[in-house]
C-alpha cells in the first residue's frame, strides 16, 4: 500500500509537469479527439506533445507490457493513474482500434516478432488500424464471409470486399478476416491477417450515412498480395482470434459514453452560457441527472468487469451485455443534448464551427444499435449465454 501511495505522488507531480493546460478540458466534440496514425493532424501543438509525453513513459496503454511499448503498470498501479488523470480532468492521449481490439489479441496469439513489430507502434500512436470483419452479405452472420486469401507460396493474394470499415480512408493497416480453406466448414475455414493499407489493389469509398458524414467505408481488395508472416495465429484458426477480438469491440463500443467527453450537464451548462444558471424544464433536469447517475452506475459495472477480466475471469457474453446497455445509454445522451439545445439543435450547417454537430451526432447514434453486433443479436446472446434462459 506504501509503494502504492508512493506511485500516486509520483504520478501526481509528473501529470502536473506533463499534461498542458488545453488537455484538461473535456473533449466537446469528436474533432477533439486523437487517434494518431501516419498522416495525423494535431488539434494544436498541446495535443501533440500530451500524445508525444504519454506514448514515451507507455500510458497510453499502461498495463501492456514494456517490450512492447506499454508502462509495465500492474492492475493496481492503472487505476492510480486513470484515477490521477480524472482529478485534474486529463484527456486521454489517444483514441485507437489497435489500442482497444487488435492489442488484446496480438497480445493472445500474435507471435513475437509480430507484437514487437506492432504493438510498440500502437502504443505510440504511430500506426492507425481499422477492421476488415463485415461484409455484403455477411454481417450477423459474419462467418459466412467469402473475401478470399489464396496462399501463392510465400504470400497470399487477397481478393473480396468488405463493408461498414470505420475509418478504413484514414487507416494506415488492417486487421483482416479472410477465408484460405473454402472447402473447410465455415467457421473453419477463416484465417486473420495484417496487412498495409497503402499495398497496392487497395481501395476504399466512403458510405455518406443520413448525418451527412460517417466514419464507414467500402473496402476492395484485387489481388493484394500479402506476406505469409502477416498470419496471425494459425490458417484456419481466425475464428477463435475473431470472436476473442469481438468482445473487446462491444466493450469498446459499450464503453463510449465514459470516454472522457464532456458530461450532459456540463454541456447543458456550455448552452445556456451561466454555471450558476438552471434549466427551466424541471422534467428535463430530471432526466439529466438520470442519465448521469446511470453513466456513473455503467462506469462502475465497466470497472468490475475489467478487474475480473484481468483476474481471469474473462468477460465473454457479458460483453454483449456491456455493448447494448452502452449503447442506449449514447442514444439517451444524443437524445438529451438536442433536448437542450432546443431549435438550436436543429441547426445543420452554417459559419460557425461545429454548427449542425448536435443533429449529426443525433443521427449518428442510431446506427450504434447495429454496429459491433445488432442490438437484437445482442440481446440473443444476453438471454442464452448470460441469463441461460431456454430456448424458444
Amino acid at each position: 500500500m506504501a509503494d502504492l501511495e508512493t506511485f500516486r505522488a509520483e504520478t501526481r507531480v509528473w501529470l502536473e509537469a506533463n499534461c498542458p493546460a488545453e488537455m484538461r478540458k473535456p473533449v466537446m466534440r469528436d474533432a477533439d479527439v486523437c487517434w494518431g496514425g501516419r498522416n495525423v493532424k494535431f488539434t494544436g501543438e498541446a495535443q501533440r506533445v500530451w500524445l508525444e509525453r504519454m506514448g514515451e513513459r507507455g500510458w497510453t496503454v499502461p498495463e501492456w507490457p514494456k517490450a512492447y511499448g506499454g508502462g509495465g503498470l500492474s492492475k493496481d498501479e492503472a487505476k492510480v493513474l486513470a484515477s490521477e488523470m480524472r482529478r485534474i480532468k486529463a484527456r486521454s492521449p489517444l483514441s485507437s482500434f489497435g489500442i482497444w481490439m487488435l492489442g488484446p489479441a496480438l497480445l493472445k496469439y500474435g507471435n513475437e516478432a509480430q507484437k514487437l513489430e506492432h504493438l510498440p507502434k500502437i502504443a505510440r500512436g504511430e500506426i492507425r488500424w481499422c477492421q476488415g470483419y463485415s461484409e455484403p452479405g455477411a454481417g450477423s452472420d459474419l462467418a459466412s464471409l467469402r473475401t478470399s486469401a489464396e496462399d501463392k507460396g510465400d504470400h497470399y493474394l487477397v481478393n473480396g470486399q468488405k463493408v461498414w470499415t470505420s475509418y478504413a480512408d484514414k487507416a494506415d493497416w488492417i486487421f483482416c478476416l479472410v477465408r484460405t480453406n473454402p472447402e473447410a466448414p465455415k467457421h473453419l475455414g477463416i484465417s486473420f491477417l495484417l496487412f498495409d493499407m497503402a499495398s497496392p489493389g487497395v481501395s476504399t469509398s466512403p458510405i455518406k450515412l443520413i448525418s451527412g458524414a460517417s466514419p464507414f467505408c467500402q473496402t476492395f481488395f484485387d489481388n493484394v498480395q500479402v506476406p505469409k508472416e502477416n498470419l496471425m495465429g494459425e490458417a484456419g484458426k481466425g475464428w477463435d482470434i475473431a470472436k476473442y477480438l469481438l468482445t473487446h469491440e462491444r466493450e469498446m463500443i459499450g464503453d463510449m459514453d465514459s470516454a472522457g467527453r464532456a458530461s450532459v450537464s456540463q454541456i447543458a451548462k456550455r448552452q445556456i452560457g451561466l454555471d450558476a444558471a438552471i434549466l427551466a424544464d424541471t422534467g428535463l433536469r430530471t432526466d439529466v441527472v438520470r442519465h448521469e447517475i446511470n453513466a456513473w452506475a455503467f462506469a462502475l459495472t465497466m470497472e468490475r468487469v475489467k478487474d475480473e477480466a484481468k483476474a481471469g475471469q474473462g468477460v465473454g457474453a457479458l460483453s454483449s451485455m456491456l455493448k447494448y446497455y452502452g449503447t442506449e445509454l449514447n442514444k439517451d445522451r444524443q437524445q438529451l443534448l438536442m433536448s437542450i439545445a432546443g431549435s438550436d439543435g436543429l441547426t445543420w450547417e452554417g459559419p460557425t464551427d461545429g454548427d449542425g454537430d448536435l443533429a449529426r451526432g443525433w443521427l449518428r447514434s442510431r446506427a450504434n444499435s447495429i454496429e459491433g453486433g445488432t442490438s437484437e443479436i445482442n440481446l440473443n446472446i444476453i438471454a442464452k449465454r448470460v441469463l441461460e434462459l431456454p430456448g424458444a
